[in-house]
């Protein structure tokens, strides 16, 4: 690694990245245990695969692996470096986020996919089930994912080896165009399927009789929750990565260190994922709201926060066949 490339990867402002790194630190404390315990629900308690809820279970997986990566980068801003100065922990690390943020987007929506034929389109043939109902199908999902997230692995994207950075910055290889497209297409077009699945469901709810309120008030939430965690936590990044791609190849470098910070910023921002996904699951699914407040909340919260008679807890987490058929009056 050159001279140069390790200037382009160390901060310029070593108070911003101080203050994200304390980010990451709180983000770190709380989604640890809270995923940890949703996963626990999900194998132990509620049997995602009982109650098709396979989507649910997927986007757990995707927030824990990023959970775990928190403290490498946690590590490396607090050392005044985007990046990691060990070239294999740098490409692990850009792997690892890759593939965290691919498949979130991606079983958020198929979720929104679900929902969206559930709600608009009842009564048709739903594709979408077909993954809820075999597991093993979210599998293939994954390993698409990897192939997609290879790139990732060839030089260092962040800093040192993306577009308008390398030996000859005024060419461009098919790995960097490759990496940006990637980058891009799994933002944008998933977003625009996101609106309209979104936009269709609503009306579609409005124009149901008033006689479930409570139902239709759900439902809506669920598909606004999706909405709000993908706003706030993937598409700020993509307008942050146009701007900085576009001061970097007018080479103007004043501008670049504050657009570098803005980008970090929001990525650091990103990692809220997984800490909202959890009201997703809630939203999405009351069973499992039920079967994770039955599982570590106290007693007295129990009989005020659980659907069913407040003295029968015990139904609450032990019925959890139930589960689907709560879930499919909401869609």
């Amino acid at each position: 690694m050159t001279s140069s490339q390790i200037d382009h990867c160390n901060v310029s402002n070593p108070d911003t990245y101080h203050v994200l790194s304390w980010m990451m630190v709180g983000q770190f404390t709380l989604g640890l245990p809270l995923n940890l315990s949703v996963l626990y629900v999900f194998l132990f308690r509620f049997k995602f695969w009982r109650n098709k809820s396979v989507f649910l279970f997927n986007i757990v997986v995707a927030d824990f692996l990023l959970v775990i990566c928190l403290p490498i980068k946690i590590h490396d801003f607090q050392h005044n470096l985007r990046r990691s100065e060990t070239d294999a922990v740098c490409k692990t690390m850009l792997f690892m986020l890759f593939l965290n943020r691919g498949a979130s987007i991606v079983f958020l929506i198929l979720l929104s996919l679900d929902r969206y034929f559930s709600v608009v389109h009842l009564g048709r043939r739903n594709c979408i089930k077909a993954f809820n109902k075999t597991p093993l199908k979210c599998v293939g999902i994954w390993i698409l994912l990897l192939v997609l997230t290879t790139p990732t692995m060839v030089g260092t994207f962040d800093c040192c080896n993306s577009l308008g950075r390398g030996p000859n910055e005024t060419e461009h290889t098919a790995t960097d165009v490759c990496r940006e497209f990637i980058f891009f297409t799994q933002i944008i077009i998933p977003f625009v399927i996101l609106v309209f699945c979104t936009s269709r469901i609503i009306r579609r709810l409005r124009q149901k009789t008033v006689g479930e309120k409570t139902r239709l008030r759900r439902a809506v939430f669920a598909v606004m929750s999706v909405v709000v965690v993908f706003s706030l936590c993937f598409l700020p990044c993509a307008v942050a990565r146009v701007a900085l791609l576009s001061v970097r190849l007018k080479k103007d470098e004043a501008t670049e260190e504050v657009v570098v910070q803005v980008y970090d910023s929001l990525m650091v921002l990103s990692y809220t994922d997984c800490l909202l996904d959890p009201l997703v699951y809630c939203f999405c699914n009351s069973g499992f709201k039920d079967a994770y407040i039955s599982s570590f909340f106290p007693k007295v919260l129990q009989k005020r926060l659980l659907r069913p008679d407040p003295n029968n807890t015990t139904t609450v987490t032990t019925a959890t066949p139930s589960i689907p058929k709560i879930t499919s009056t909401v869609t």
